[in-house]
């Protein structure tokens, strides 16, 4: 199965590579106690009928107040398999938890941490597989949607929305800024394939909604549409991720881990979040869709 490969990785690859053939399961998957706790309340809610992104909201919503704390996925210099942190995360692994939660409350009656970290191989990884590299996992947000989408695990709805404008740039910020990096400063022949994945990124380009366009589609967006933030920074597309989620007055509102309130929060209307930072240029967005049976 596929989540075995987030506690045992291939002895080949490892006796080649590196000096361990395993990551510890408590290093790998962190506070089962407050995972086992979410499914039970989801389960006492009866959350797996809810739509796969209702589902992904009422996931998100629950882990309101997590702490926010970056790097969690960076357990090993030459060492990647799929991990989560229930203790604390940052603005991608919150939504990837979320997400991966709710569609392993639909594959499993009683979904256990293997289940968890399945869903979350399944859409953190290049092709849907850790092969036990860095370059395994999808870096990029633009890399994630065209990745996920053409597995069908995500519909990217972007270009279908009023206003949606066409993007590109150059993006070759972690080929360049390798250093920057532990896995790659350990490993610098992975170099060239990341400079070839933003390559092909920076070819691909991407649509977004311009921030003072966003306030017109709110009313097309749903409870947990992935909401990928488009920045003026150059050599990247992106700054930032997070759930959309319409409170009980209907405002639809951006739900991440925030670096700013060093927590996930609920904040305010997504199109006054935007225009609350000059650095926001506007938003792609990526609507959930059930994972297939593994």
């Amino acid at each position: 199965m596929r989540w075995f490969f987030a506690l045992v990785v291939s002895a080949a690859f490892f006796a080649a590579n590196a000096p361990a053939a395993s990551l510890p399961p408590g290093k790998v998957f962190v506070n089962r106690l407050k995972f086992d706790s979410l499914v039970a309340k989801a389960q006492a809610g009866r959350w797996a009928d809810l739509p796969i992104g209702a589902r992904t909201a009422r996931i998100g919503l629950a882990l309101a107040g997590t702490p926010y704390v970056n790097y969690t996925l960076e357990l090993h210099d030459r060492m990647e398999a799929p991990s989560v942190n229930m203790d604390g995360m940052d603005c991608w692994t919150f939504f990837e938890i979320a997400l991966g939660t709710a569609r392993a409350l639909k594959t499993s009656a009683s979904p256990r941490p293997e289940d968890l970290l399945a869903m979350v191989e399944l859409e953190r990884y290049r092709g849907g597989r850790c092969d036990g590299t860095f370059a395994s996992r999808l870096h990029h947000l633009e890399d994630w949607v065209h990745d996920n989408s053409r597995r069908g695990l995500i519909q990217d709805i972007t270009p279908q929305l009023p206003g949606a404008r066409r993007l590109q740039r150059e993006m070759a910020y972690m080929g360049k800024n390798w250093k920057s990096f532990r896995q790659l400063r350990a490993n610098p022949s992975l170099v060239p394939k990341f400079q070839k994945f933003e390559a092909a990124i920076s070819q691909r380009g991407i649509h977004y909604i311009p921030k003072s366009r966003v306030a017109a589609i709110e009313k097309h967006l749903r409870d947990g549409d992935v909401v990928s933030i488009v920045t003026t920074w150059p050599g990247t597309y992106t700054s930032h991720v997070g759930l959309a989620v319409r409170d009980k007055r209907g405002v639809l509102r951006f739900l991440h881990a925030s670096r700013n309130h060093r927590k996930v929060v609920l904040d305010e209307r997504l199109s006054d979040y935007l225009a609350g930072n000059s650095k926001h240029m506007g938003i792609f967005v990526s609507r959930p869709l059930e994972a297939p049976a593994l």
